[in-house]
């Protein structure tokens, strides 16, 4: 005998940050989405229509994935995909908005880009469009990459380590430290 599986509803996708406040308004600002909750440590955005929305929760012991990973470093847990009707448009809006663009691409109709803290999010053409979507040259990326440079805006690894020149601080301990 099988018990009846209870009703479940995808409310939203949450993503941690460094301030919930600043990524959500970034992502307010890519997808045109509405605030619809904001308190201390906590946004939700939901899409015009309805559906399932964004949520961003402050984390300060947040540190961004790296992307495409190797072995031992921070590991994506998911991504998000977005579907455009026009590839270079809509990697020129979210880069005008604060995202970067990977440096590896893996494949001509989908861009990797980074949110503001480092989120790895994809770009795509629907496969049924007609026509092939446009390419984006390596240079293009560069430019764009220097563009921002040149807004004086902060990077992930200032967001992360604000003060390279100093020691650096482990993640994580194994255990606090005790009195000898």
């Amino acid at each position: 005998m099988t018990t009846p599986r209870p009703s479940l509803a995808l409310s939203s996708t949450v993503l941690d940050a460094p301030d919930a406040a600043e990524l959500g308004d970034f992502y307010r600002r890519l997808l045109g989405w509405e605030t619809v909750q904001e308190e201390p440590g906590w946004v939700k955005l939901l899409p015009p229509g309805g559906g399932s929305g964004l949520g961003f929760q402050t984390d300060k012991a947040y540190v961004p994935p790296a992307w495409p990973a190797s072995p031992g470093d921070q590991l994506m847990m998911l991504h998000l995909d977005f579907e455009v009707t026009d590839l270079e448009a809509a990697v020129a809006h979210a880069v005008a908005e604060g995202a970067t663009p990977a440096d590896f691409q893996p494949q001509h109709d989908v861009r990797v880009l980074f949110d503001p803290v480092g989120h790895p999010f994809c770009l795509f053409v629907n496969e049924e469009a007609p026509g092939e979507p446009p390419a984006i040259s390596p240079e293009w990326v560069a430019e764009q990459t220097r563009e921002i440079a040149e807004q004086d805006r902060l990077t992930v690894q200032e967001a992360v380590d604000p003060d390279p020149s100093a020691p650096a601080v482990p993640a994580r301990q194994a255990e606090p430290d005790t009195p000898v």
